[in-house]
This record gives C-alpha cells, sequence and structure tokens, in this order.
C-alpha cells in the first residue's frame, strides 16, 4: 500500500519560497477545526485543541488504512489568527488573540470516518476539546504566500513583506474568506526543532483590487 504524502503531492501549497512572495489558487480542502482565545503560548485551551486534533487526525488515517486501504502522512497543524480589531494586532500582546486550529484531512477521508475516529479516542482519551471538534470546508482561493524560517516571534519582516507585496502588486485582503484573519501552516515540529530553523507558510486569500 503507498501511503501519501499530501505536502509532496502539493508542493506549491507547502513549498513556498522564502525569498520571494508567490500567488497560488488554493482549492478547497476540508480541515478538523477548534476555535478558541488566548496566548498560544500560555493559554491551557490551545494546548487542550492541538492535542484533540493529533489524536483525532492519526486516528482517522489507521481507520482509513484498515477499512479503505488508504494510507497517508497525517498533515502538519494550521491556524488561523485574529483579533476583534485588526488594528490591534499585536505578536507582543496575544493575551486577545482568537484562533482557530486546524488539521486538513484528505479528501477520500469522510465525515463517517472521522465521526468513528473521535469515538474511539474518547474511549481512550480524556480530551477536554474532543467535543469541540468541527469537520469543515475551507476554500481561500487566490492567495499570496511566503515562507518564513526561524522563530514565530520574529515574523514581523516577513508578514510585513508579504503585506507590501499584495499592496504594490494590485492586491487587498479577501475578507470574504475568513475576515482578515492571518493564517500559518506550521510544518515543523516545534518540540524538535531549533526556534532559527523552524519553518512557517503564512498565506493571505487575496483579490485584484477595484479601481478607484
Amino acid at each position: 500500500m503507498s501511503k501519501l504524502d499530501f505536502k509532496k503531492e502539493n508542493k506549491e501549497l507547502y513549498n513556498p519560497s522564502a525569498k520571494e512572495v508567490s500567488v497560488i489558487d488554493v482549492p478547497e480542502m476540508n480541515f478538523l477545526m477548534i476555535a478558541g482565545e488566548g496566548d498560544p503560548n500560555t493559554s491551557r485551551e490551545y494546548q487542550d485543541a492541538i492535542e484533540a486534533l493529533f489524536s483525532v487526525s492519526f486516528k482517522a488515517k489507521f481507520i482509513s488504512k484498515k477499512e479503505i486501504s488508504q494510507d497517508y502522512a497525517v498533515m502538519p497543524l494550521e491556524g488561523l489568527w485574529w483579533v476583534e480589531n485588526m488594528g490591534d494586532f499585536s505578536l507582543e500582546d496575544k493575551s486577545n488573540w482568537k484562533w482557530t486550529a486546524m488539521i486538513r484531512q484528505p479528501d477520500f477521508v469522510t465525515k463517517e470516518i472521522i465521526e468513528k475516529a473521535i469515538e474511539e479516542v474518547e474511549k481512550k482519551k480524556n480530551l477536554p476539546a474532543l467535543s469541540r471538534i468541527g469537520f469543515e470546508s475551507l476554500h481561500e482561493g487566490l492567495s499570496a504566500q511566503i515562507m518564513h524560517i526561524g522563530s514565530y516571534s520574529e515574523e514581523g519582516p516577513t508578514i510585513e513583506k508579504l503585506h507590501n507585496f499584495i499592496k504594490e502588486k494590485g492586491y487587498e485582503f479577501d475578507g470574504s474568506i475568513f475576515g482578515e484573519r492571518h493564517h500559518e501552516i506550521y510544518l515543523s515540529d516545534m518540540r524538535k526543532t531549533k526556534p532559527e530553523k523552524l519553518k512557517t507558510i503564512i498565506r493571505q486569500p487575496i483579490k485584484k483590487k477595484k479601481r478607484e
């Protein structure tokens, strides 16, 4: 049985340049999602969400392999980040951050597989966030993205480069997708990777700016 790795199958989505911003068309994809709020570095709620998402994602993978003969690598954690007033968004003060933690699921992983995975995880683990998991689709469409290499606290210049590109190329944020939420994809395991080597994709849905 071959093992699918969507990071390799969809390199345009998961291997952008760290030097230049690129524009891509992101297809509709399915995700396990949990929403919450608070500083991800100190929030128990965020840690509980991650544990629940990965537990169900790995269980769904094993069910898929056993029942429909589809094996694949579990996808990396992703996050949508925002505050009520994005003008107040700060990398220094994260106490008022709202977030959606999520993990992509292959198209062949059905709602029934996810429901079975949740049931099986629930039998073995007492996970506070398990009941809050949603299984939803997200279609970002036209988006700008860039790879950030380094610690999360040093993303500022990379984010600024992305935003400048969007403005200079005649685009603007497409708030119809999920507002002005900041999207990150965490390719590295922060438990095993030195901060200066962490790889994070920063992505923003965009649209052509209307002529005034």
